[in-house]
């Protein structure tokens, strides 16, 4: 029988087992548990089971008794059988077979190492229902095979990190074997975040790191050894931790040399574990400054599924900053992409492929060259009958793409316009996003906008303000503006929606800025019309809105003091905004250094001059000293107001003056 670790070694493993597990549930993670399906274990009669099931049986009695050899003999018939078969891996299970090979990790005897090794990672592989995948994961056990692959590894009890350090150094080969195997059992072990942990804890990541670095010593083993730690920091880098630990190695620097490699099979996981890490806004800048962006754009014109599919989601997650965006466009990385749209073989391809468009259609220089790729032609045929992580990339470029005018009138012709609207009944919180704000640019143009009325969009939108998502409420609000504003009977259409005057006044409540602020918007677009303002001033507008004053959030400041502005046209309201204490804060918007907020404070607050005891409160609060700079603007817009809002004032002093000779 092989040697087994002393009593006390493993008493000791257990206090670390259980200080783990401690530290684990009282520790949270930002990543989600991991789904576990619980099986019901059938029992089936002995003329139900396979001859497998009792040849496991009997072979891990074997492990379990027999002598060094028995046990070799027994690894090697294990090797042999079909460990898919749900039979054989009920086997293992009930006879306790998955415990004795995690055991058999921990020996100093290298051939039971491994088969052990081998027979668990084909284990790994397996997406079973039979709890042995679950088995393997167990924090417990996870624990042993780390312990074991890192801390009693093959040559003389030597560290791990000492084998990575001197693998080639020594005769043989089988340290390149030992050093594939550990990249690749950890790859496999690595998909849950126990395991992820575990490897960071244990100082596996600098170890894999260091698998990276061997493509240069031996042309075959050395790219089969880097290939194999790829795919262990591929599935580690899913989470955060992970990713800053693989930097803190020296991996970027591999990464970026293994990226110029014409070995696909190595590309993949490299490229794969760029686009993990590429959530994180320092390894943006790392692919970004290492020239990666250039390689990435390469790959992208390779003939290989996979490999396009993860190029194309690093340049969707690079592409959030604007210099990537522009990189992509100068080393031609938007033709293959908008080439793909037609080729697509797979759904995770066109994910991928439509994210990346997405995201680089936010400059408008990537734009004009899609126009020219005809390629928003292209995106609208992708409107029917697709996954619905393909029609949010989608409706997001479309919408990027609408903020030219004249792709606009390319949507409607293309026929865009309707299957966009069919979009608004959806669930999808991210599609709803996307859409409503494509349909808000294309509502710019009146021919759109007659389309999106005629199809009930509008209702459609006003609908969507009940979303209990403040981000489906904000994009909502935006898209009504350019629908009230280019609508022929805007006033009429308002008021065609039961309750909906008294719905968005009530948003003024929320806590949310960007609601708070597209509502503004979408209110002083309303208050053009006369009708509907006396109605939304008698559900308690004027008010809700003088709360709002004290915000320092210049985007809110602006449309707010807007909104105001519209406001004071009707009635006492004007009257009102000053009893309700709204004066003071404005004349503060006007120390900002946002010109859009200047302007619309400067309308405000001539509005509100109207009334004598605003200008009262205006003066005492220093605003003559803040017009007078307002009047020296470059815009005439605000010189006019400005001017206008002193005038006034000045207007009010006269005839107190006069008032105080007589």
């Amino acid at each position: 029988m092989v040697q087994r670790k002393e009593s006390e070694g493993k008493n000791k493993f257990s206090e670390k087992s259980s200080q783990f597990k401690e530290e684990e549930l009282l520790k949270s993670s930002s990543e989600s548990e991991d789904d576990e399906e619980n099986y019901d274990r059938r029992h089936e009669s002995n003329t139900d089971l396979p001859h497998e099931y009792w040849q496991i049986q009997k072979l891990v009695k074997y492990l379990k008794g027999g002598n060094q050899t028995a046990t070799v003999i027994s690894l090697c018939a294990l090797r042999d059988l079909n460990l898919h078969q749900e039979a054989c891996q009920l086997a293992m299970r009930d006879v306790g077979g998955l415990e004795i090979l995690i055991n058999l990790l921990e020996t100093n005897e290298l051939k039971c190492k491994f088969s052990s090794k081998k027979i668990v990672r084909r284990g790994a592989l397996i997406n079973d229902k039979t709890g042995f995948y679950k088995a393997f994961r167990d924090e417990s056990q996870v624990n042993v095979f780390m312990i074991a692959a890192e801390k009693k590894a093959a040559f003389d009890n030597t560290e791990l990190g000492n084998i990575i350090t001197n693998a080639f150094k020594m005769p043989g080969l089988f340290s390149a074997h030992y050093l594939k195997q550990y990249g690749e059992n950890i790859s496999h072990v690595a998909k849950f975040r126990r395991a992820r942990k575990a490897v960071r804890q244990y100082g596996g990541i600098k170890k894999l790191v260091q698998l990276l670095d061997y493509t240069d010593s031996l042309t075959e083993f050395g790219i089969e050894i880097a290939r194999a730690g790829a795919l262990a920091l591929w599935s580690c880098s899913k989470s955060d931790k992970n990713k800053i630990a693989i930097k803190n190695a020296g991996g970027i620097m591999l990464l970026a040399k293994l990226l110029k490699s014409d070995n696909e099979g190595l590309l993949i996981p490299i490229v794969g574990t760029l686009q993990e890490c590429a959530s994180l806004a320092s390894y943006r800048l790392a692919i970004r400054e290492e020239g990666m962006v250039k390689d990435l754009v390469n790959n992208l014109r390779k003939n290989n599924t996979e490999l396009q599919q993860h190029c194309a989601s690093a340049i969707y997650k690079c592409a959030e900053d604007k210099d990537t965006r522009d990189l992509v466009r100068v080393y031609g990385g938007l033709e293959p992409l908008i080439a793909l749209l037609a080729h697509a073989e797979t759904k995770e391809l066109l994910v991928a492929v439509t994210g990346a468009i997405w995201k680089c259609a936010i400059s408008s220089d990537n734009v004009v060259v899609f126009q020219q790729l005809k390629a928003i032609e292209q995106l609208i045929t992708l409107l029917n009958n697709q996954h619905e992580e393909v029609l949010i990339n989608v409706v997001g470029a479309l919408g990027e793409c609408a903020k030219i005018q004249a792709n606009c009138s390319i949507i409607r012709k293309s026929g865009g316009i309707a299957p966009m609207v069919s979009l608004l009944t959806g669930t999808n919180q991210q599609l709803l996003v996307n859409v409503t704000k494509a349909i808000g640019q294309c509502a710019s143009e009146q021919e759109n906008m007659a389309i999106i009325d005629r199809l009930d969009g509008v209702r459609l939108l006003w609908s969507l303000l009940k979303s209990p998502n403040p981000e489906v409420q904000s994009s909502a609000a935006w898209a009504i503006c350019p629908c009230i504003e280019n609508a022929k009977d805007a006033g009429e259409m308002v008021r065609s929606f039961v309750g909906g005057l008294e719905l968005i006044v009530s948003l003024l409540k929320s806590e949310n800025s960007e609601v708070l602020s597209s509502v503004c918007a979408a209110i002083g677009k309303i208050a053009k019309d006369e009708e509907n303002l006396a109605v939304r001033t008698d559900h308690g507008v004027v008010p809700m809105l003088a709360h709002l004053t004290n915000t320092t959030d210049d985007r809110l400041r602006h449309y707010l003091s807007e909104a105001i502005s519209r406001c004071c046209t009707w009635g006492n309201n004007r009257v009102s905004f000053g009893q309700a204490g709204a004066v003071a804060p404005l004349v503060r918007y006007l120390k900002s250094t946002n010109s859009d907020v200047h302007l619309s404070t400067t309308k405000a607050l001539f509005q509100l001059s109207r009334d004598p005891n605003n200008c009262i409160v205006m003066h005492s609060n220093g605003v003559v000293k803040s017009l007078l700079k307002m009047v020296g603007s470059s815009d005439e817009q605000i010189q006019e107001a400005a001017a206008g809002c002193l005038n006034n004032i000045r207007k009010l002093a006269l005839a107190n003056e006069k008032a105080m000779d007589t």
